[in-house]
């Protein structure tokens, strides 16, 4: 076998020239674009791990979240659970300090009530007292009605101021208010007794008048002097139902 120099060096011109072919046509373009794809490869994946990383980062600011969520709910909870534990507690001493307060004020009533019935039962039966009183007084005999009154109606009018006592009987005859028609020993008796104490004779004109039930009333315009069971009664009837 024999070398041809000629062809051989002609291949080797041949294979330079389509190794430099590919090389600037093929080999180049694809490298840049094995390199645009690597390159364009990494970006992905740098932006994949960029968006995990934001994933990740998103998926624990939502896990902090929640659990601050979790956690201010679970407060808001028990704040709510004290705050209705406290409210319960006030709304049941409200209603024991109201439950208290009612009965103290029916303790009160009842007792105002008790205290307003035995002053009502009292004043009856004081009421009573003086009416039967007045029923025996009623009962005198009809001499007793006056004469026994005489004298103390002498004496109240004894009592009175000196300018009060001179002025009784000046306008004219004094009034006289009796239990009952006087006799004439009764009116003599009167005039005498009247006059000793007022220093001179009187004119009177005597009315009678049962309600009086016994005993004298002279009514004169700056004085009246009671001297008679009506007048004691009333007093006493007064001096029983008067409440402190």
């Amino acid at each position: 076998m024999t070398l041809d120099w000629w062809t051989l060096g002609l291949q080797t011109v041949n294979v330079a020239v389509l190794v430099w072919i590919l090389a600037r046509f093929l080999f180049r373009p694809v490298a840049r674009m094995i390199a645009d794809r690597q390159a364009a490869a990494h970006a992905a994946l740098d932006d994949a791990e960029a968006a995990r990383d934001d994933a990740k980062a998103a998926r624990d600011a939502a896990r902090t979240e929640t659990e601050r969520l979790a956690t201010q709910r679970a407060d808001l909870i028990a704040k709510a659970k004290q705050e209705a534990t406290q409210e319960r507690r006030r709304l049941l001493d409200d209603a024991r300090a109201a439950a208290e307060k009612a009965r103290t004020e029916g303790q009160a009533e009842l007792a105002r009530m008790r205290d307003a019935e035995a002053q009502t039962l009292e004043d009856q039966a004081s009421l009573l007292a003086a009416d039967i009183a007045e029923r025996l007084f009623r009962r005198l005999p009809e001499g007793a009605r006056i004469f026994g009154f005489i004298d103390g109606l002498a004496e109240a009018v004894a009592g009175l101021p000196e300018a009060t006592r001179g002025g009784i009987g000046t306008d004219g005859p004094v009034r006289l208010r009796a239990a009952r028609a006087l006799t004439e020993d009764e009116r003599t008796l009167l005039t005498k007794r009247l006059g000793e104490v007022l220093g001179g004779a009187l004119s009177f004109e005597i009315e009678a008048d049962p309600t009086l039930i016994a005993g004298l009333e002279l009514d004169a315009p700056h004085a009246i002097v009671r001297n008679h069971f009506r007048a004691d009664l009333d007093r006493i009837r007064a001096e029983l139902t008067k409440h402190d």
